[in-house]
């Protein structure tokens, strides 16, 4: 099992993505190529909810048979000899970092001990009881910069089970955010948000370097009262010129960090701080375990309904990722890609009702375009906001 990306030839043409909502499956010829078969199935609530404690996976019977469902669909067989699939999970049930050493030595054997050692005051288990994997994303006179990758070895097992017992055999797994970050095109620097009922990850990449990856869990926040807010931890990069940051939070963690002296102006300072504006924004978006319903949806009665602060979190978390592309990239970001089950148009509704962006707010458009798709090889239930995981683990 590879936790991160390998060379696009030796990787299954096949992924599928576990999200609390459902499951997908897809199935391209060739990385360039678009995808040829998709499928989509959808869980029961509860079924999954990612953590960085056991219990990700709560109805071990209904995820397997959902992804041998999805599977299936797209023409792959249940314990086939060669039956190896990409797994894509939840960014909740990772933690990614980046992180700068002066020197790495070039043998994994010998860097990974070194990268272990570093995450232990970073995370928040046990370092050496975790699957950790890392990358080395560039490397010059000013030292070396690392992604790692790190999740309980429990929690891994309990997605790896799931798809071994449904037949398949994860040849590579890669959490959510950074899989679709492999589906961009541009070169330019590039804002995206991956954003569902329980968490919401934005990431800054250009050129193919990560810059930013901060994620929050808002599972927290669904049941509990607004927190005050803080402004995330920069950590400097020696000799790059630009900060990294690289924070995962829970509600209780955001809450609990202390304030830094400001990098540039002040994030929050644009932010909606008007209570009833940030209640407006609330009622755009509501919970409906396990899903997010835009106002509209005929499908939710009000007596499922019950508003909560996940839609000023998810503002908040692009406010600030706007804010850091500006101070740092010295360019106002004009285009966030939504990734995730949220979708461009939810997502899109939150952005303009928060303000990020100015009056008219960001303009928000999908990570995955149309020509991602041969013409027949996706129905109306898998929509595009659900396939940004497995259209960038199939191009890696």
């Amino acid at each position: 099992m590879n936790f991160l990306p390998q060379a696009s030839g030796t990787r299954p043409r096949v992924a599928c993505e576990i999200m609390p909502q459902g499951v997908v499956a897809a199935r391209s010829l060739e990385a360039a190529a678009p995808l040829s078969a998709v499928a989509r199935v959808s869980l029961a609530d509860g079924a999954i909810a990612p953590g960085l404690k056991p219990g990700n996976v709560v109805d071990r019977v209904a995820v397997t048979a959902a992804i041998r469902d999805a599977m299936e669909q797209i023409g792959e067989r249940a314990n086939a000899r060669d039956g190896n699939v990409t797994l894509v999970i939840p960014d909740s049930a990772v933690r990614v970092l980046l992180l700068d050493f002066e020197v790495l030595p070039s043998r994994a054997a010998e860097a990974l001990p070194l990268v272990r050692f570093r995450l232990k005051k970073l995370l928040p288990f046990d370092s050496d009881d975790a699957m950790v994997s890392y990358q080395v994303m560039s490397s010059g006179k000013s030292g070396v910069r690392v992604l790692a990758v790190a999740i309980p070895r429990d929690v891994l097992s309990e997605y790896e089970t799931a798809a071994r017992e449904a037949g398949f055999e994860p040849g590579a797994v890669l959490p959510s955010t950074l899989a679709c970050l492999a589906a961009l095109e541009d070169a330019e620097a590039t804002l995206v948000v991956n954003a569902n009922p329980l968490g919401v990850t934005v990431a800054i990449v250009r050129s193919g370097v990560l810059l930013l990856h901060r994620s929050v869990d808002l599972q927290e926040h669904a049941m509990a009262t607004p927190i005050p807010h803080a402004p995330p931890t920069l950590v400097a990069t020696p000799g790059a010129g630009l900060p990294l940051v690289d924070v995962h939070e829970t509600a209780g963690e955001w809450a609990a960090q202390q304030p830094l002296p400001e990098h540039g102006r002040n994030p929050y300072a644009d932010q909606v701080a008007d209570e009833a504006a940030v209640q407006d924004i609330n009622n755009i978006t509501r919970m409906k375990v396990p899903g997010v319903y835009v106002e509209g949806d005929a499908n939710v009665g009000a007596s499922d309904l019950q508003p909560v602060p996940l839609a000023a979190e998810i503002a908040q978390a692009v406010s600030v990722a706007a804010a850091y592309f500006e101070d740092t990239l010295a360019t106002v970001p004009t285009e966030v890609l939504s990734a995730g089950s949220l979708g461009a148009e939810g997502l899109g509704r939150i952005v303009k009702a928060s303000g990020v962006g100015g009056e008219d707010g960001l303009r928000v458009r999908e990570v995955v375009e149309s020509s991602a798709l041969l013409p027949d090889a996706v129905s109306a239930s898998a929509p595009r906001a659900w396939l940004s995981g497995v259209v960038g683990a199939l191009r890696a």
